[in-house]
Parts: C-alpha cells; sequence; structure tokens
C-alpha cells in the first residue's frame, strides 16, 4: 500500500523518547534550583510536555508555573537561561549525538482543561444533560 506525501503523522518514537528524557532532566535540574534568579527562585515550575523536532535539535518546553496568573516573566526568565539548563542537561542525554537547543514556553493546557470543566458545569450544559437522562430512563 502507498503511503501518500500529504499526510501528516505525529513524532516518531524517537522524537517522543528523547522528549521524555530532557522533561525529565528539567524537571531534575528545576526542582534543585540551580538557577540564580529571581523569578524562577520562588516558583515552583512544572514541565508538562517537551516536543523534539524531527532531527532532534530543537526542543520545546512547555512550563507551567504554579501560582502565577502571568506566565511570560517566567517563560523569559527560562529563555534568557536556556544555555545554562542545556549544559546542565548535557551529562543526562550523554547518548545524543548532539545535544538539543532548548525552548521554554507557556503551557496553556491546564487553562483550556478549566475552561472545558466550567463550561460542564454552566447551567446550560447542565439542562441538556439532564435532559438526556430522562430520555434514557423513557427507553428503558
Amino acid at each position: 500500500m502507498a503511503r501518500h506525501k500529504n499526510q501528516t503523522k505525529g513524532p516518531s518514537q524517537r522524537q517522543l523518547s528523547v522528549g521524555e528524557e530532557v522533561r525529565h532532566g528539567l524537571s531534575a535540574i528545576l526542582g534543585r534550583h540551580e538557577i540564580d534568579d529571581p523569578v524562577i527562585e520562588k516558583t515552583v515550575i512544572s514541565v508538562s510536555e517537551v516536543r523534539m523536532s524531527p532531527d532532534l535539535k530543537l526542543a520545546t518546553a512547555y512550563v507551567t508555573a504554579f501560582g502565577q496568573e502571568d506566565m511570560a516573566p517566567t517563560v523569559e526568565a527560562l529563555n534568557r537561561h536556556a544555555r545554562f539548563l542545556r549544559g546542565r542537561l548535557t551529562p543526562m542525554l550523554r547518548q545524543m549525538k548532539y545535544m538539543p537547543e532548548v525552548r521554554f514556553r507557556a503551557d496553556d493546557s491546564f487553562d483550556n482543561y478549566a475552561r472545558i470543566d466550567q463550561l460542564l458545569r454552566s447551567p446550560e450544559v447542565a439542562r441538556d444533560l439532564d435532559g438526556e437522562q430522562e430520555t434514557d430512563r423513557d427507553d428503558n
């Protein structure tokens, strides 16, 4: 069966594996508070996902700073210290031919989950769901 070139496929197993190793390494470094920056020192940062480029030379890390509404200062601080973090990652990823450049982005998936949860709890949706449950009871 021929493959179509315009099909979009997900990341390879290697990309996922390396991304997970980079995520573990970044989490460990950030958990030890090795960065001397006032914005980062007082913040608990979670690395929720790392996406690797197909050539494994670029890692995009999605982070969340707990207790902060505005993620911009934290993301800017992490990007300022990206070279330091890359140097700390090097011993953890010795099997890599090239050490990936790390970029940080704010992870907004938690905001999306909260928004969906709020929508599901809204009176309009609850009313519609109650209507479906009554219909199911009538069918039995």
